[in-house]
């Protein structure tokens, strides 16, 4: 994938992206195993180029070994409500403990995931259960988008994402 001198995301994709959506992270080993986590988080550096993820360290050990051998990751945003679906991948990725201010960023991604749930049925307590962590299992995984793709299924699914100017 060729290096980008343009951002592949722009402001409407990253409030997506931090609002209640569903955030799966997934990275292979490099014996090419593949390993899949939920993300608890998401921030995005103000010129669209850098993507963090937070995701529970306890939750997903496999996958962290996996993304520190490789720095490959994909990460899917996915609106339950609508199965709108973005999906960006990376192969720079780097992992690190959480900083000021990241576990208030995972606490309102909490509970903007759960309004999202709640119209579809959903009970609030089980939700906050299978995202809940300690605040120092946090870790943080910064990645630049090298390839991004709208994955909402019909017509459009795996249309790529063009850099922004």
């Amino acid at each position: 994938m060729p290096t980008l001198t343009a951002p592949l995301i722009d402001a409407a994709h990253v409030l997506f992206m931090q609002s209640g959506v569903s955030m799966s992270i997934g990275g292979c080993d490099v014996g090419n195993n593949p390993w899949l986590s939920k993300a608890i988080g998401c921030r995005v550096a103000p010129d669209f180029c850098t993507v963090t993820v937070f995701a529970a360290a306890s939750h997903s050990p496999e996958l962290i070994a996996a993304i520190r051998q490789t720095g490959r990751i994909s990460a899917v945003f996915s609106q339950p409500s609508t199965h709108r679906t973005l999906q960006l991948k990376g192969k720079d990725a780097r992992i690190a403990a959480a900083e000021a201010g990241d576990q208030a960023i995972v606490a309102a991604y909490r509970d903007a995931f759960v309004r999202e749930l709640l119209p579809l049925g959903f009970d609030e307590g089980p939700i906050y259960a299978f995202l809940d962590c300690d605040a120092g299992d946090i870790l943080r995984i910064s990645f630049s988008p090298c390839a991004a793709f709208t994955q909402t299924p019909g017509p459009h699914a795996g249309q790529p994402l063009q850099p922004r100017a």
